[in-house]
């Protein structure tokens, strides 16, 4: 998540900017989420050369590009063009509208973006198992080969839980950043 974040928000804001080029980066983005995710996953093993860990990181780095970018670059065109006029009537350059007036404003929705892209990952990771990865997927595709319920829901059910917690986790973060935006923060 954290290489999709330094990744993708970059990648947004030059979609913002540029709209010939991210036109291409939402095209480009958007065609890697429609691969399946055990064809992708199946692909990678080639072109890395292995199968487990590795194969697995890149899907998901590569399914966790969508949201992010998308939304790095919906924020961004939402901030007012009163706002940005106004930052560089002050004399601001634009790296530091970007920085001081532009991303701040569109902080909520390129968080949410990041949130989606999180939990779709914890979802995607158990597939990582079909490749040597490992984690709750192993237990999820031995229950299904085995037809045996319980250890099926012993992977199924960590695996939602670690959904719920990253999303009980940003939905946290959400509400401080509000907080602190409104000013209701003792600091």
């Amino acid at each position: 998540m954290g290489a999709a974040t330094l990744t993708g928000v970059p990648l947004g804001i030059v979609a913002a900017r540029r709209r010939r080029l991210g036109q291409g980066v939402l095209a480009v983005v958007s065609v890697l989420q429609t691969v399946p995710s055990l064809a992708l996953l199946a692909m990678l093993i080639p072109l890395l050369g292995r199968i487990g860990v590795w194969p697995a990181m890149v899907a998901l780095f590569l399914y966790a590009l969508l949201p992010i970018v998308r939304n790095t670059c919906t924020g961004l065109q939402q901030v007012p063009i009163g706002m940005r006029d106004a930052a560089r009537a002050l004399g601001l350059r634009d790296g530091q509208v970007l920085r001081y007036v532009e991303l701040p404003l569109a902080l909520p929705v390129v968080l949410a973006g990041v949130k989606t892209a999180a939990i779709i990952s914890v979802g995607t990771a158990t597939i990582a198992a079909f490749v040597g990865a490992g984690g709750y997927g192993e237990r999820i595709a031995t229950g299904l080969a085995l037809n045996d319920t319980v250890l099926l829901l012993a992977g199924a059910i960590p695996a939602a839980v670690l959904a719920l917690a990253v999303q009980g986790g940003f939905e946290t973060v959400e509400w401080a950043l509000r907080r602190r935006r409104r000013g209701d923060s003792p600091i």
